[in-house]
């Protein structure tokens, strides 16, 4: 399976405002405390598993910030401090909880950070020098198996061409950032002609056939390696994508 990234914000701006229940604590401490109680209530095991593997190193500042940030922290960091694989995990960020309003305004938030004109050029640097230090780290396929997310051509690669993509585009095609899934992007990429129908379709397709062999994988608590003979057209159209992208 996958770990569920969660990050944690609020809107509360008085520093050294408290709770008003019959112990009052501080602010800041009251969330901290919330967000560890959430955390321990979807890490609990049950009879059929974990429900959540959590995972919360996408805040600002990784495991060295708070658990919790303002949204005024947050803006901040995103605009200043934040890495561009950073920013490509906040294009797959989506609100799930908490106040109306809050939601509503990390959303402007994720515009505002996300729709801002890109250098091309170092925008395809950094994306291609993150994966390739991903997939050294993390590639786990051998002569004999394939690592469905992080192996040349796998669902790693795919996503990382797509963000790219929507990264590239949301100045000129604003609308790329209502949606957070890579199908939907592709679909949308293709609707302005950022990539070719041809492209999304053998992208989307492959996403799909990939991620439903992990999930099926997942599902028997099996590791996310096939026989390398598997899927091998795929993975060499998705590669064939990459080289005409990133091996300029």
């Amino acid at each position: 399976g996958s770990d569920l990234d969660l990050v944690f914000l609020h809107d509360n701006q008085d520093r050294y405002g408290q709770t008003t229940g019959q112990k009052p604590i501080a602010n800041d401490v009251f969330y901290t405390r919330l967000a560890q109680r959430i955390i321990h209530t979807l890490n609990t095991r049950t009879p059929s598993g974990i429900l959540y593997e959590i995972d919360t190193r996408l805040r600002p500042n990784g495991n060295a910030g708070l658990l919790v940030s303002s949204l005024a922290a947050f803006v901040k960091y995103q605009a200043s401090s934040a890495w561009i694989w950073e920013h490509q995990a906040l294009l797959r960020a989506r609100p799930i909880a908490g106040d109306p309003k809050v939601r509503s305004q990390f959303r402007a938030i994720r515009f505002q950070t996300l729709s801002p004109k890109q250098d091309a050029a170092y925008l395809r640097s950094e994306v291609q020098q993150m994966r390739d230090k991903m997939r050294k780290q993390l590639d786990r396929s051998s002569v004999d198996t394939f690592d469905l997310k992080q192996g040349i051509g796998g669902i790693a690669d795919i996503e990382f061409i797509v963000q790219y993509q929507v990264l590239r585009c949301a100045y000129y095609h604003p609308n790329l950032l209502d949606w957070t899934d890579t199908i939907r992007w592709l679909e949308t990429l293709a609707q302005h002609d950022m990539v070719s129908n041809e492209q999304a379709a053998v992208l989307a397709d492959s996403y799909r056939m990939l991620r439903s062999a992990k999930h099926r994988l997942a599902l028997q608590n099996k590791p996310g390696f096939v026989p390398n003979e598997q899927f091998q057209q795929e993975r060499s159209q998705v590669q064939k994508i990459w080289q005409a992208i990133f091996d300029l």
